[in-house]
């Protein structure tokens, strides 16, 4: 008759079963059915919640991103004039980096964030054709995240008379746009209206 191990030897054993049993439990099982649940009920939002147009994708609708165009040196790189522009950004080099989501983190006594902000707001008003006083805040402010892919409705109307400009558009037209893709507070109270960038432009694209 075999001699029963002992205790210590035996709780180690049992530890270990128990360990390798939350592991496949946990670690392998439970993970999949959550993913095949997800690509079965939510398949958009599992796949980061692309866009397409063209049948090619052209970015997400939880990603802001940068909208501009390349000079005749092939180098030079500034905002399209016949697209909205979307609020500024702090993650990564370029912006709208979902690897490195941040803020600017300057406070309100920042010196740095003065001169950036007066800066910015004098380049988007000759841009836009508005006085400085007609910016908004959300025009000059990266959002928490740096990936916000909204705007908001005042920001989106100093650029209604730009882009009706660049596209040889009535600005009633273009104006109408902003309107449709304007998006209410969620639940009718949460957050304020807000105006997809990505989804207006591509309407614009399909204007021609």
């Amino acid at each position: 008759m075999a001699k029963p191990l002992p205790t210590p030897v035996r709780n180690h054993l049992t530890g270990l079963r128990i360990l390798l049993l939350f592991t496949v439990v946990c670690g392998l099982l439970y993970p999949l059915a959550i993913t095949g649940i997800s690509q079965v009920a939510f398949s958009s939002q599992a796949n980061g919640s692309l866009v397409k147009y063209d049948g090619k994708v052209v970015g997400s609708s939880l990603l802001g991103q940068n909208f501009t165009v390349t000079g005749k040196d092939g180098k030079t790189v500034s905002p399209d004039p016949k697209y909205f522009q979307s609020r500024p950004s702090a993650a990564g080099a370029d912006g709208y980096d979902a690897a490195a989501s941040a803020a600017t983190n300057l406070g309100p006594n920042s010196a740095v964030l003065v001169t950036d902000y007066t800066a910015l707001k004098k380049a988007i008003a000759a841009f836009d054709g508005v006085a400085p006083s007609q910016v908004p805040p959300d025009a000059v402010t990266s959002s928490g995240s740096g990936l916000d892919p909204d705007i908001s409705p005042q920001y989106a109307a100093i650029q209604v008379d730009r882009v009706a400009r660049a596209r040889d558009l009535p600005a009633g037209e273009v104006r109408a746009l902003v309107t449709k893709y304007t998006q209410g507070r969620t639940a009718g109270f949460l957050g304020q209206p807000r105006v997809d960038v990505l989804d207006l432009n591509i309407a614009l694209a399909k204007l021609g």
